[in-house]
């Protein structure tokens, strides 16, 4: 049976010695590669305007994810308000830029472990972080005392990826799966869409930590075939080309490895400020069969063979929240069926693992 790696580290004293360590980093935050320098602890805030506590917008079953992280009784995702990054398309811009429409939502580090282990009594196979990267002591913290309250399930750090590498070494062992998504493969993409100046390069530096400590093996439950550890690279196609998929891609092969699990995206949709900025007008619209398709080809390709990708029809239906319902701010993938004459698939199965 899977043991978390955050269970190993309790039982030998090492996760509390890294949460005071990931505590020390907010003094003068270096958090993040923004890299602030302000006191978050005494309250000062910057770029993410996130302080000593936690914004929670939502924490609920999901079942949008991937196959074998929803599973049947779905992931159970915690969704942080706020974000190190300022994406014009963000699908939840709601949580991530409304700052003062969050601040009712902060909770402390000890309600935030409630939260994980009621996820995990309501029969979440894993507690999955939304948004992490600004608030990584505070989760690793909250692992730590739902940890010694009986939480039991995997990890899940779903990540904008523009992560510290200081920080992520924090987090090895703490962290059972990696959910990144690469962004972008150029900076002048990255300075124009989500507003920060160097973002493949930050980005890559996560990546090959977070490949450093989990390679591209996939351990999944021999029973119900979930995943319980591992590294999973999400790639959101989008228009024109702007993600620079096939690079990213070449830089996986070539740095990493082909057997990199990847789960390719073609969820996007126009929402935020890419629907009404001029600015942004490259991202004004779904994304083309033909724009997909080349996707998929640079994935065959270069060898990728493992992980996932979405159909295309009717994934950009489901991926539609709506956070003012803080108990279900995604639809359930069962109600499309209720509502449309055939049943909504939004990914494909699996490849190989």
């Amino acid at each position: 049976m899977y043991e978390p790696g955050y269970l190993r580290l309790l039982a030998s004293g090492e996760l509390e010695e890294r949460v005071e360590k990931l505590y020390g980093l907010l003094r003068a935050c270096t958090v993040c590669p923004r890299d602030c320098g302000n006191d978050r602890l005494a309250g000062v805030l910057a770029s993410c305007a996130s302080g000593a506590d936690p914004v929670v917008s939502a924490h609920a079953p999901h079942f949008g994810e991937e196959p074998f992280l929803s599973g049947t009784r779905g992931a159970g995702n915690v969704f942080f308000g706020n974000c190190n990054l300022r994406c014009v398309y963000c699908q939840n811009w709601q949580i991530s830029q409304s700052y003062a429409a969050q601040l009712p939502n902060t909770v402390t580090v000890e309600r935030l472990a409630e939260m994980m282990l009621s996820l995990q009594a309501r029969g979440c196979h894993n507690v999955g972080f939304v948004s992490p990267t600004h608030y990584a002591p505070q989760m690793a913290k909250a692992v730590l005392l739902a940890a010694q309250n009986g939480l039991t399930v995997p990890i899940v750090y779903n990540t904008n990826c523009y992560d510290s590498v200081e920080v992520l070494r924090l987090l090895d062992g703490v962290v059972d799966v990696y959910l990144p998504d690469l962004k972008y493969a150029d900076d002048a993409a990255g300075s124009l869409y989500s507003k920060v100046p160097d973002y493949p390069a930050r980005a890559r530096d996560a990546l090959l930590e977070m490949y450093r400590q989990k390679g591209s093996r996939l351990e999944l439950d021999e029973e119900d075939g979930l995943l319980k550890s591992g590294l999973v690279v999400r790639l959101l196609v989008l228009p024109h080309g702007v993600a620079g998929v096939r690079e990213t891609l070449t830089w996986i092969a070539e740095t990493l490895s082909p057997r990199v699990a990847i789960s390719l995206m073609a969820q996007y949709y126009p929402i935020h400020r890419a629907a009404r900025d001029e600015r942004y007008a490259a991202l004004d619209r779904s994304i083309t069969p033909a724009e997909w398709d080349e996707a998929r080809a640079a994935m065959e390709e270069l060898g990728f063979s493992n992980g996932f990708e979405q159909e295309l029809e009717t994934s950009n239906k489901y991926y539609r929240p709506d956070f003012t319902d803080r108990e279900t701010p995604f639809k359930d993938v069962r109600d499309f069926s209720k509502d449309a004459a055939e049943p909504l698939d939004t990914t494909t199965a699996a490849v190989r693992h």
